[in-house]
């Protein structure tokens, strides 16, 4: 199976979708059990939502599910938040808590590792191959990472999580004028919430990549699936009148990153000038 797929662009703006696919190969398939079958935790058509929206966006998506992997978690395993219920490399449960394994069948260490350089290491590399293609257009790279999850998961987090979830490891992983122009479209979407570094401050990826003095910017977008599925549970359908709503009020966000690169590109310039 095809690990990932990218397409690339000009623009200094790059898509990722590390959780919106849904291949799952044979073996791996034949050990999970009912639950796991129903792949709940995927981003489910995050990538649709988003297609079209910016001229000239590289996009780059991971085709497994994240059962195999995730593509949005440490290769070494590390948490990224201590203390809190989350999922883990390869997840033993679902968000709600439940097995996805048939007893006896969830992966050991020695499957993770194989896991690892087969599906999380390519997409990576590629991933990083297409930072630094972007970076060495236009000086610049900003990594807007595309997820959605369920807008009630008790076993994550209380209430219901707002329509726009925006994070940047509370702000390391972006100069201020990224996470600004995201902030400034999101806050003003009437008959949305939004918030920045709330439950979800920006994963793996957004805080690997995310390298403001070097030039490369990192923000992640977790929009509540309420706001474009018809429900959140099974067969997940995707809602185009309320997709279509949503899409309104993210086209102007990557547009507003679009323009953002420009002018940090001219701050680049004119800081290696004065060097």
């Amino acid at each position: 199976m095809a690990v990932f797929e990218v397409r690339q662009g000009n623009s200094p703006v790059i898509l990722s979708f590390p959780h919106a696919g849904t291949d799952v190969p044979a073996d791996i398939w034949e050990r999970l059990n009912g639950n796991g079958r129903i792949l709940a935790d995927t981003d489910w058509h995050v990538h649709t939502l988003y297609d079209g929206l910016l001229d000239g966006a590289t996009t780059i998506w991971a085709t497994f599910h994240r059962c195999v992997i995730d593509a949005n978690r440490d290769p070494e395993g590390h948490s990224l938040y201590p203390g809190q219920n989350m999922t883990s490399l390869i997840p033993l449960t679902d968000f709600d808590g439940k097995p996805i394994w048939q007893e006896g069948e969830a992966p050991d260490g020695m499957e993770v590792e194989e896991r690892r350089n087969a599906f999380h290491a390519p997409y990576h590399a590629a991933l990083a191959a297409e930072i630094a293609r972007v970076k060495a257009i236009h000086g610049v790279a900003i990594l807007y990472d595309c997820h959605s999850i369920r807008s009630h998961i008790p076993f994550l987090f209380e209430g219901k999580l707002p329509d726009f979830n925006i994070g940047t490891d509370m702000g390391r992983t972006c100069d201020p004028a990224v996470e600004q122009a995201v902030l400034d479209v999101a806050m003003a979407a009437e008959g949305y919430e939004a918030v920045l570094n709330g439950r979800f401050r920006g994963g793996w990826t957004t805080r690997h990549y995310g390298r403001p003095r070097d030039g490369v910017h990192a923000i992640q977008m977790e929009l509540a699936q309420s706001a474009y599925l018809q429900t959140e549970c099974p067969p997940f359908a995707y809602a185009p009148v309320k997709a279509d709503r949503l899409r309104a009020h993210l086209k102007p966000i990557l547009a507003r990153l679009a323009e953002t690169a420009g002018s940090l590109q001219g701050s680049r310039n004119t800081l290696r000038q004065e060097r």
